[in-house]
């Protein structure tokens, strides 16, 4: 499958450096923060990808030892493409997980829900959140046991983020090991070299699905519905089946070789000489190939050129000159976080929360967290990726105004989690947000004002204005007048729809969202729409209480009395921060709010993104010191691990909205805003912060 290149031209307008003339040395600044894995470590995974494609390896640089890294960071192989539905006997229809919703708003509301109180509607639910589940494709490593893991010696298990290359070397038995491995550009495959005088052989082996929630996918039980045929007529062909979902894998192997087939699921491939290369690519059963050989130095080759592209056509911030002794830490964050999202979410859909990892949520993915996901893409220089991804909205168009037909709505509605085909999974929370809503433009407007591109522009267009349509009938007029968004679920999700009248975050978003929409049919040639305008201006001011603090919602008088209200995501510091100050927002009252959110929230039930965001708040509100504190709070869900990711918990051991949101905040950090007149607005001005970078963007 075709992937975007990583090579972007680099607008003369978005380069910068702040405080410094001199260039950054990008290779240096990369290579500085280069994982390097010395013992076996289930959260110290690393992996290589191409955005839509990824492989993730163990300390041997192959999948070797896929059982005992399963419950840390697992050992995926994972695609955009790769996607299986369990049979359905029963003929459950989607239709079967609806349930009417009319007391939000006083008319039908069709909501897709996880039934309880019916069987067959349990059923349709349970099925249309499992399915469909992404696969693993196949778990490539060295044919040893697990015992052999005891006696590695690891000398180096390094990840090359300029080139993409994995080096592995290592003592087994007295026998020494050298592995590298890289992930192809443009296709989805994976290539390796091995020195290794014991010849061990390399076996491809292939699960089953699961169907689990989160999980590494790998199903190795006997008697399940798949098969592998390995054929070697023309070329070496593995052609795999599971249900109905059919896949291929091309093995190209350099040097002398025996290959065969051993169990029902299992490809041996047995070397004969100290030293040789594989590739293995992986392509859907419908594609039309053209690759009739691959050489692994050649995908060396294309892997380092791409990623020195990646690194030095986009922005790059340098820390090296910072004397805060957190500094070191965070350059390592931020250069990792920016490797790990390039492989993992950059492909032709959004990306899971586990990227392509693991699953979670049954490898579906959401549409709320996009923006934590790819909002830093235009920011730092790699506007084509997001781009790229937002091209999916287009298909999902006509499963999303129905979700507004069918709710009594014009225009579209976007689905919370969904999968590619953009059927919406069903329920009882994500089926209520609505945060997700103005993201397409908030994105589509951060990619304009990066590459101000008359096409991008004429294609995204139409797809905003239906979104603002829905926006806008989603408001309401209330008894004093205002303009009302009420009967939904906030990003703070412990709130209950149907207590939920005007929550901060939703309701700066819709007046930022519908503005940017205004400006987008100008920028066409078409009038306002007049009626936004009212709704715009007559928006409800954001809810707070007699101590100047803003409340959850309007109608959560208790907000700072019950800890429902102080757990899960502090949203209501998105209302600035993510977003720009508007005429609902009195900067003193988010100030207190913000210092009593950092002093008594309850952080030990946030999620990584949220640090990001307080950050992006303190930083909008001219308080560089606490924006510091809270981007690098010492907290379980804020911990990254050294390969760079976003620990959350035992379920989630990677998290790649935080990483993402790290990146977004730094480029705000450093580049500030529309009307910002600070250098490094989220910087402490001691001297210890000399932070330098080049190539951000602003935001607006």
């Amino acid at each position: 499958m075709k992937k975007t290149s990583f090579t972007i031209p680099l607008m003369a307008t978005a380069l910068m450096c702040a405080c410094q003339n001199e260039t950054i040395d990008r290779e240096a600044l990369v290579r500085r923060n280069n994982p390097n894995i010395t013992i076996p470590d289930t959260l110290a995974s690393l992996t290589v990808g191409n955005g839509g494609f990824a492989f993730t390896a163990d300390v041997t640089g192959l999948q070797t030892f896929p059982e005992y890294y399963k419950n840390g960071v697992p050992l995926g192989t994972m695609s955009d493409w790769g996607w299986h539905s369990f049979s359905n006997p029963d003929s459950l229809r989607f239709e079967e997980t609806l349930r009417n919703d009319s007391e939000l708003h006083g008319h039908d509301e069709l909501y897709s829900r996880q039934i309880r109180d019916d069987e067959r509607g349990n059923a349709a639910s349970n099925w249309y959140r499992v399915n469909p589940h992404r696969v693993h494709l196949g778990v490539l490593g060295f044919d040893l046991s697990d015992s052999a893991l005891q006696r590695i010696d690891v000398q180096k298990n390094e990840l090359d983020m300029y080139a993409g290359i994995i080096h592995s070397q290592f003592t087994l038995d007295g026998v020494s090991y050298s592995v590298a491995t890289a992930c192809h550009p443009t296709l989805d495959a994976i290539s390796t070299h091995v020195q290794n005088s014991a010849h061990t052989p390399i076996v491809l082996r292939f699960p089953y699905p699961t169907g689990k929630h989160s999980d590494d996918a790998c199903d190795w039980s006997e008697g399940k519905d798949h098969s592998t045929a390995l054929d070697t007529s023309n070329g070496i062909v593995v052609r795999r089946k599971i249900g109905d979902f059919a896949y291929n894998v091309r093995i190209y192997i350099e040097n002398e070789f025996n290959i065969s087939q051993r169990a029902d699921n299992e490809i041996v491939i047995s070397p004969t000489a100290d030293e040789y290369s594989v590739s293995v690519l992986f392509e859907p059963d419908t594609a039309q190939t053209h690759v009739n050989n691959m050489k692994v130095a050649d995908t060396f080759a294309a892997s380092a050129e791409a990623w020195a592209n990646f690194w030095n056509e986009g922005a790059a911030v340098d820390f090296s000159r910072c004397t805060d002794p957190r500094a070191r830490e965070l350059e390592r964050r931020v250069v990792q976080s920016q490797y790990l999202l390039a492989v993992n979410c950059a492909g032709d859909t959004p990306p899971q929360e586990t990227g392509l990892t693991y699953n979670s949520w049954f490898g579906k993915f959401h549409l709320e967290m996009i923006y934590w996901h790819q909002a830093w893409l235009p920011l730092w220089g790699h506007a084509d990726k997001l781009q790229h991804t937002l091209a999916w909205y287009h298909q999902a168009e006509p499963n999303a105004r129905s979700i507004a037909e069918r709710q009594g709505y014009a225009g579209v509605r976007w689905m919370k989690m969904t999968d590619p085909s953009s059927i919406e999974a069903p329920s009882n929370v994500g089926s209520y947000l609505i945060w997700q809503q103005p993201h397409l433009i908030l994105l589509s407007e951060y990619v304009y004002r990066a590459t101000k591109s008359d096409e991008f522009l004429r294609d995204m267009y139409p797809l905003i204005n239906v979104t603002a349509e829905f926006m806008a009938d989603f408001t309401q007029t209330d008894s004093l007048g205002r303009r009302i968004l009420q009967g939904f679920i906030p990003a703070q999700e412990t709130l209950r729809a149907r207590d939920v009248v005007n929550a901060p975050f939703e309701l700066s978003y819709w007046h930022f969202g519908l503005s940017v929409v205004q400006q987008w049919r100008e920028r066409m040639g078409l009038q306002r729409v007049a009626a936004w305008d009212s709704i715009i201006t007559n928006l409800a001011p954001l809810a707070y209480n007699a101590d100047d603090l803003y409340l959850a919602a309007e109608t959560a008088t208790e907000t700072y009395r019950d800890i429902r209200f102080t757990s899960d995501h502090p949203a209501v510091l998105g209302a600035l921060g993510i977003l720009p100050i508007t005429s609902q927002i009195d900067t003193a009252i988010m100030k207190n709010t913000l210092r009593w959110v950092r002093d008594n929230w309850n952080w030990n039930k946030t999620w990584g993104w949220d640090y990001p965001m307080a950050a992006m708040c303190a930083t909008r509100l001219g308080e560089p010191e606490m924006a510091v504190d809270m981007l690098l709070m010492d907290k379980r869900t804020n911990t990254y691990l050294p390969n760079g990711h976003n620990y959350q918990d035992e379920r989630l051991r990677l998290y790649l909205p935080g990483n993402g949101g790290l990146l977004t905040t730094i480029a705000l950090m450093c580049a500030g805003w529309d009307g910002c007149e600070v250098e490094n607005p989220g910087f402490p001005k001691d001297g210890s912060w000399n932070v330098r970078w080049e190539g951000l963007q602003r935001l607006p």
